[in-house]
């Protein structure tokens, strides 16, 4: 196995009309969760990855296990959970510019994932161990399922990315800052955006967060500036990664996780770190302009394409 994560997927739903959603009439159901949107972008960009979960015993869960096994990603440790549904949200497009998110996921399957749910065999025999801020939000049972999670990648030497991916609505600041604090300093590599290093340090000159996050703990910091693109930083050097310019974002949502999916995996193809970079880059502009979390997950052509064809600085 390439990769394993571990978190939350849920029921999505989005208007099939753009403003409001209180005039919304019809609804189109998909699936969007931080960790399988992570696990099936690197399925399509030709990786091994295994998905760690709960899911309700209901319609909804099924029809989600289905769909994410049928993108390739391995299932076999996702319990199914009889007394806990799984939970859902509702995206509302106000616009290309203003996207709302909605969730109800209090009380879901997911929310019940523990430490019992994490099999050390199943952990050691992966390349990386992907872990987001989102799961140590929901439960303290799924905090102890990401502690667990990393001691015993620890205990195996895989190497442990982690996508702070903030959620406010989730925790109380000053537990979120605490904890992704925490998170970070036990780490090799972090995926933090810009905005989640000022909540994080209150800075936000990327030179100084780059060292804060290194001095954490983490070998390798990628940081994420938008559509500037991203800077790297390590010990030893430090770059900024230029991005891939769109000119209309359709949706913004998943990118970052689809970034997440470009960078590990040029990792995985043994790509040198600014290489890596620049492709997570591409998967994350390539994911902005497709409506849904997972539908413009590209495979290994065609970020090839898309990189051949647009170059660092050509509009799309």
């Amino acid at each position: 196995m390439d990769i394993v994560t571990l978190g939350e997927t849920m029921v999505l739903f989005t208007p099939d009309s753009t403003g409001l959603m209180r005039y919304a009439n019809s609804f189109s159901r998909k699936f969007g969760g931080a960790e399988s949107n992570y696990a099936i972008g690197l399925t399509r960009l030709g990786h091994q990855a295994g998905w760690i979960s709960r899911v309700g015993d209901d319609e909804l869960g099924k029809a989600m296990l289905a769909f994410i096994r049928g993108e390739g990603v391995d299932v076999s440790q996702v319990k199914v959970d009889d007394s806990a549904p799984t939970g859902i949200y509702f995206k509302e497009i106000r616009s290309a510019n203003e996207v709302r998110v909605q969730y109800y996921r209090k009380g879901s399957a997911a929310s019940r994932l523990s430490m019992e749910d994490i099999r050390e065999d199943y952990i050691a025999q992966a390349k990386y161990l992907h872990i987001s801020g989102i799961t140590p939000a929901l439960s303290e049972s799924c905090h102890e399922a990401i502690n667990e999670a990393i001691a015993i990648a620890k205990k195996h030497d895989v190497k442990i990315i982690f996508d702070p991916n903030l959620r406010k609505k989730l925790w109380t600041e000053d537990k979120a800052r605490r904890v992704l604090l925490d998170l970070a300093a036990q780490v090799d590599i972090i995926l933090p955006g810009i905005d989640e290093g000022k909540f994080m340090f209150g800075e936000s000159d990327p030179e100084t967060l780059g060292r804060l996050f290194l001095d954490q703990g983490a070998s390798l910091v990628v940081l994420k500036v938008g559509a500037k693109g991203a800077y790297y930083f390590t010990n030893e050097e430090s770059k900024l990664v230029s991005g891939f310019k769109v000119d209309q974002i359709v949706d913004p949502v998943g990118a970052g996780d689809g970034f997440a999916a470009g960078f590990t995996s040029g990792l995985l193809d043994g790509l040198s770190i600014e290489q890596a970079v620049q492709r997570g880059n591409a998967v994350g502009a390539m994911v902005t302009m497709i409506n849904g979390d997972v539908e413009g997950l590209p495979e290994k052509y065609e970020v090839e394409n898309f990189m051949n064809a647009t170059g660092e600085d050509v509009s799309r």
